[in-house]
This record gives C-alpha cells, structure tokens and sequence, in this order.
C-alpha cells in the first residue's frame, strides 16, 4: 500500500541501472528504436517497434512535439598561457539581445565556465577572432554572468566553432555525426536555443510522420529551450523541497487552438517528451487555461499532480532519481513506472538520450 512518504521520498524513485544500457550512440535508424508500451495505472504491457507508433497511440490523438534546436554551444579554446578554457552558453540564442557598438555587437548572458586557473571578473578570453566572452560575475559550480563581444552572425558563429553539448552521460566527445543525430528533424532554425536534446523527437523520421499523417492524427509544436538544468539532480530528499530551475516556453496561437479543440473533441493530447509536456502543463498552470503563451516556467511535475492538458505522452528512459522520473510517474503512477524501468533493465531496453522509448497511455 503506498503512502505520502513513498511519493515524497526521493529515494522512491531510485533504481539501480547497469552502466552498459547507458547509449553511448544513437540506432542506426531513427525509428529503428524500441518501444515500450505502457498502460497508466495498469504497468507494461508489450513492445513494439518505434517506426509502428501509430498503431499504439490512442485513437485521435493530437501529438504536440518541441521544436527548439540545439545550438553547438560549448566553445573551446587556449588561454596565451596554454590552459584549456570551456564555456557552454546557457542563454537561448533567441534572448540575447545585442547592441552594437564599434564594428561589435555586445550582449550579456550566462553559461558554464571552466578554465584550468579561474578567470577573474574583467578578464577577457578569445574564442575566435570574432568572438571574445567577458567574465562579469563568478558563481557557483562554473555558472557565470559574462558579456559576448562579436562581430557577424552570432547563430553561425556558434555553428562554425561551437561543438555539440552532449549529455554528461555520454563519455566520448561529439563527433561531426553528432550534429545530425543530436538533433529533431522537426526542430526549427529560429529555435536553436536549447543545450541538451529534445530526446523524444529523435526517433521520429518524414517516413513515420507521413505514416501519422495519414492515420488521422493531428501534429502541433510548441518551443521550450531545453536548458543545462535539465542533468540536475534533484538533490532534496523530500521532493517536496526541490527547486525546478526555469526554461523559457513558447505554445503559438495554432497550437493553443489544436489543443482546446482536441479536448473539445474529447480526443486524446500525446506531449512527445517530457519537455513537450512541461511548455503544456507550464502555460495551462500561468493561464489557468488553454491559450497562447511565451514565457519562463519551473513547473515540478511530481505524483498527485492534475494534468490540464497532456493525457499519454511518447518519452525515452530518463536517469534515476531525475525530475524526469518523477513526472513520469505523476502521469503513469510510481508503481508503474518503476515496474516499467526494471523490465527495460532486464530487457536491455537502451536508456538516456540516445536510447529507446516508452509510450505511455
């Protein structure tokens, strides 16, 4: 019988996870990924492959799948002295907002900083003849206030010298390969705001939209930059305690109007990803309704929550303990949840970024 401490307790959503199903690379295929299918409140109940996902969704369905894209944002270089230096923007590309002054354009932001002696406030260090990154404030664990100082486009600066921020869990460095695969084919260049993957979205192909498209089910996309804090450990013991960090969230007009009218419809709305269903369940709780919306959301999403708008969601296998877990869990039931991941164990279902998936309904 479960009770208000095991849904508070973060050691409730903890398992143990071989260090071999962590993928390392992405399927061959995009849609070659396994599925998992899962009932809410009942467990597990088969497998499938990725490419036949409309065969498993609920009749109807509306999927609404985010269409940020993940800028190349860690930069590397050498100070004069020889020491490495590496700094991953955290800012959404689409928020900067520069000013222009002698041949430069100059904003602030904030990202990672890490450097082999701790650069000081005032320091400069060059990543590119035409980009330099100005140290204003020192934080904790590398965060840092700093102001950009370049010269041409800044989106494809970070295209030129920038490297793909792949997840911690992956212990090797990008590849060219990386830029491709670590990415939504539905992502939008006027999104590229985000530092970690949509992972979700990654298995979907033009072969299975089509596929969808032709089942009857509908497609909208909202925006969510996808930020560093999404690799935070919930480190509170009583869940309770935990602060979520904030990501700006972006839900058009268009698809505020799919979403009432599928509701209206009593159709089912399926988020593709956890972070699909934080831009929904983040606007519905600023709004107090269905509608359009742009701006930042810290929603927690944890058991006992009431879901306004998502009803299934497609989602890959996230880490234990993650605030990724725990909303899973607040949309299929703990119990399931933690059933559904000790089979993916036994199973050597692939888990992480580059991983499988689940389908929950």
């Amino acid at each position: 019988m479960k009770t208000l401490a095991d849904e508070t307790r973060l050691d409730s959503y903890r398992f143990d996870l071989p260090e071999a199903l962590i993928a390392q690379e992405p399927a061959a295929r995009r849609d070659a990924s396994r599925l998992m299918l899962v009932e809410k409140g009942r467990g597990a109940t088969g497998e499938a492959r990725f490419a036949d996902l409309g065969a498993h969704l609920p009749p109807g369905a509306l999927l609404v799948a985010n269409n940020s894209r993940v800028l190349p944002a860690r930069l590397l270089a050498k100070k004069p002295t020889g020491g490495a230096v590496e700094f991953l923007l955290l800012t959404p590309l689409p928020l900067i907002s520069p000013t222009a002054e002698g041949g430069f354009f100059h904003a602030e932001a904030h990202g990672l900083l890490r450097a082999s002696k701790k650069p000081k406030p005032g320091q400069r260090l060059a990543f590119d003849p035409d980009l330099e990154i100005e140290v204003l404030e020192r934080g904790d664990f590398g965060h840092s206030r700093v102001r950009l100082h370049w010269r041409g486009d800044l989106a494809m600066l970070f295209e030129r010298i920038g490297h793909m921020p792949l997840p911690p869990y992956i212990q090797r460095p990008d590849s060219e390969a990386d830029r491709a695969r670590y990415q939504t084919l539905h992502s939008r260049q006027d999104k590229r705001g985000s530092v970690a993957a949509p992972t979700a979205g990654l298995h979907f192909t033009p072969e299975l939209r089509a596929d969808l498209a032709a089942r009857g089910f509908g497609w909208a996309e909202v925006s969510l930059h996808v930020g560093y804090g999404t690799f935070s450990p919930v480190r509170a013991e009583d869940i309770r305690e935990h602060r979520m960090h904030a990501e700006f969230a972006e839900v058009p007009a268009e698809t505020a109007e799919a979403v009432r009218e599928a509701k209206a419809q009593a159709r089912p709305v399926v988020a593709v990803g956890t972070t699909s269903a934080r831009a929904l369940e983040g606007s519905f709780q600023a709004l107090g309704g269905i509608g359009p919306y742009a701006g930042w959301t810290d929603i927690f999403i944890t058991p006992g929550y009431r879901f306004g708008i998502v009803d299934a969601m497609v989602t890959n296998f996230h880490l234990p303990g993650s605030s990724l877990v725990i909303m899973v869990a607040a949309l299929a039931g703990r119990g399931v949840i933690l059933d559904a991941y000790a089979r993916a164990v036994r199973e050597g279902f692939r888990f992480f970024s580059y991983g499988d998936a689940m389908l929950i309904r």
